[in-house]
């Protein structure tokens, strides 16, 4: 029997594409996000197509609070989360002085408090039944710094090395963790995050890719997941290697516009 999957950010894009996958495979769902009727739209489309068990908690996880306060509802719910998946986050270009102080600490909040809440909560109950999944959603942008969107790439860079420690402390006790780090990928990420126009956005995954190559890692026990074998032979094989001052100009140039 495949295990309840609850997925923060499932509303739309690569949310809302892990639903349908773990769905498809015969998986019970926890969808959460703000958006209640675009939950309650795929909650038809998967109870119907798949005849599986569909529960929805529109919430703003953005803070450890609120992160706490969920997990308190779905425990009290009597819902056995067998594996977790933290989508939700956001991005915001422009430089950090001259960005609103209040988005750049609610990024920090959803994209690094709320996860790290909600892993730990959830992870400890897998702990204690010796077996789980989490698959914590970073970016490539955690391998690098990135002028134009600093707080965001800070944010990513915690949400890989967080996963990565997790990964060894929990792998003994039968709880595995996976970071997925895709590149840009097709969604409202660009317009929130307003990006459209620049280098970056100029071409990208789907989310259905993206999703799949995530959710395959994470089941088979992966340690880091890239999607793309270029982007991937990058990262670890060419960034490294530049001088600080080049790698920081070419971020800042892929996010000008």
């Amino acid at each position: 029997m495949t295990a309840t999957a609850l997925i923060t950010g499932a509303s739309s894009g690569i949310g809302a594409a892990f639903a349908r996958y773990h769905a498809a495979k015969g998986g019970d769902l926890v969808l959460v996000a703000r958006r209640e009727d675009a939950l309650e739209q795929l909650k038809t489309e998967l109870e119907a197509k798949h005849g599986i068990n569909v529960h929805v908690f529109a919430r703003d996880v953005g803070s450890g609070e609120a992160a706490q306060a969920l997990y308190d509802e779905i425990t009290k719910a009597g819902i056995e989360v067998g594996i977790l998946i933290n989508n939700a986050g956001f991005g915001g270009r422009g430089n950090h002085i001259e960005r609103e102080l209040a988005s750049e600490q609610a990024m920090v909040d959803l994209n690094v408090m709320s996860l790290m809440t909600l892993t730990r909560l959830f992870g400890h109950e897998m702990a204690q039944r010796g077996k789980g999944y989490i698959l914590n959603v970073g970016s490539t942008a955690g391998f690098m710094p990135g002028p134009s969107q600093a707080v965001y790439f800070a944010t990513k860079a915690f949400v890989n090395s967080y996963s990565q420690a997790l990964n060894e402390e929990l792998k003994p006790k039968g709880v595995k963790v996976t970071v997925l780090a895709p590149g840009y990928v097709e969604t409202e990420f660009a317009k929130i995050a307003d990006l459209e126009g620049t280098q970056l956005t100029r071409s990208g995954a789907t989310p259905e890719s993206v999703a799949k190559i995530g959710y395959d890692a994470m089941m088979e026990g992966k340690l880091v997941s890239i999607n793309e074998k270029a982007l991937d032979f990058s990262l670890n094989w060419v960034i490294p290697l530049l001088p600080r001052r080049a790698v920081l100009k070419m971020v800042s140039k892929m996010q000008a516009k």
